[in-house]
């Protein structure tokens, strides 16, 4: 494998928490590049130790992504090849790495992909949901207020929403879900592929009681999802834009455009709409 590796940047995968996880080929890559580019080096020195890899690691973390991506960048160009890791999961995917990968790109070197644990999708397939498309979020606001209005910009999605989030906010969150989506089905996948992992589907409107009724169902790292907005509930929210834009005055042709820019609903049926509270 090592003869193998050209001077490229591999992203890769690892592991949420079952180390036996990790495919061969990301193992192969881990042992055989002289590089490694970690969000926490201290976190990931265990596992490359098991791994008997040999490669000398640098930091690459959200708070220092640009000046880890011009060491890279400078290390690809030498002819070396560059694993990148996050603590679990793929990189990039709510973990930093876009931004390297953007920058390595940009340079003209290469990227190499390998395919990975990602909790979103462990979460998804184990839903049961049967929204035909979902829509990955990541990480809400922390904030409440910028926290309700990513969440009411989401409300009228007919798909299921894949959302990240902390323990010490899960409770605030989940409330705040139950009062913007209203009846829809919540599942919670909590601590994947680790020792206390638990995945339950439940009403989103009993959720916060659910919480609450056990505090070990607060701890750990979760992936919540929520089923998509029904069709009536899709068109209510098409509705509400279309009522906000005509009371700030707006024309109806140009709120019926907006308001299907937002919702993502049919122009015509929001102009015939418009037209009729106008009158």
């Amino acid at each position: 494998m090592t003869n193998e590796l050209i001077a490229a940047l591999y992203v890769v995968p690892t592991p949420l928490g079952n180390l036996a996880d990790l495919t061969r080929r990301a193992e192969d890559v881990l042992r055989a590049v002289p590089w490694v580019a970690c969000e926490d080096t201290r976190h990931s020195a265990p596992l490359l130790k098991q791994l008997g890899a040999r490669a000398r690691t640098l930091p690459a973390h959200q708070h220092n992504e640009h000046e880890a991506a011009a060491r890279i960048v400078d290390k690809l160009q030498a002819g070396e090849a560059v694993a990148l890791i996050s603590d679990a999961g793929t990189p990039g995917i709510s973990d930093p790495g876009a931004r390297i990968v953007a920058a390595v790109r940009a340079a003209g070197c290469q990227v190499v992909p390998l395919p990975g644990a990602c909790a979103a999708t462990t979460a998804l397939s184990a839903a049961g949901l049967t929204d035909e498309h979902f829509l990955f979020y990541g990480f809400l606001p922390s904030k409440a207020g910028q926290r309700r209005q990513a969440l009411e910009a989401l409300a009228g999605h007919p798909y299921a929403l894949v959302f990240y989030e902390a323990p010490h906010r899960v409770l605030d969150t989940v409330a705040e879900m139950a009062e913007v989506f209203g009846e829809r089905t919540l599942v919670v996948a909590r601590e994947l592929t680790k020792l206390f992992e638990n995945i339950d589907a439940l009403p989103l409107n009993g959720a916060l009681e659910w919480f609450k009724a056990d505090p070990n169902r607060q701890r750990g790292e979760f992936v919540l999802i929520v089923s998509g907005a029904p069709a009536d509930a899709a068109s209510g929210e098409g509705e509400r834009v279309l009522k906000l834009l005509l009371d700030e005055g707006l024309g109806t042709k140009q709120a019926a455009k907006l308001a299907a820019a937002i919702s993502g609903e049919a122009k015509n049926a929001l102009y015939e709409r418009a037209l009729a509270l106008k009158s």
